[in-house]
């Protein structure tokens, strides 16, 4: 196998992000921006009773549930900790936190994610560049060094 010779493994610890607020009761911490906008890997916290809002995937989804429980509203199923959900490209869904904790699930995202209204309308689009942006205006706007995360 041939590695580059720059290549270094990046330990991060996540305690030294800080939640970054999405909309109300839902938030991230960034871990990982891929270059190109190919794709992230963040944490998703969601308090209990915030529904992820109906969205589809543009690009393969991991999400590993880290603590709580959630709910996929398309077929009912409860996703508790230590469950994995894979969501294939061009995925539709939302989810809802359940339970008296909040839900936090690690997610490697590629590609953007759509909101979509009721008629599947895009009111936004994420990226990585997007959620980047977002990360370092939180950091600036409460004085904190952005991490590199590419």
């Amino acid at each position: 196998m041939n590695v580059p010779a720059n290549y270094n493994s990046q330990a991060l610890d996540s305690e030294s992000i800080p939640w970054i607020p999405l909309g109300p009761g839902e938030s991230f911490k960034p871990l990982r921006f891929f270059p190109n906008d190919r794709g992230r890997v963040l944490l998703l916290r969601l308090e209990p009773g915030t529904i992820a809002p109906r969205h589809r995937h543009l690009g393969d989804v991991h999400g590993f549930n880290l603590s709580g429980s959630r709910q996929l509203l398309e077929t009912g199923e409860i996703v508790g900790p230590g469950a994995y959900v894979f969501e294939p490209a061009g995925n539709v869904d939302s989810w809802m936190a359940v339970g008296d904790e909040p839900v936090i699930v690690h997610i490697t995202s590629f590609g953007a994610m759509e909101y979509l209204g009721d008629n599947d309308e895009v009111l936004r689009r994420d990226t990585a560049s997007s959620l980047r942006d977002i990360y370092v205006r939180y950091c600036e706007e409460h004085n904190l060094a952005p991490r590199n995360l590419q």
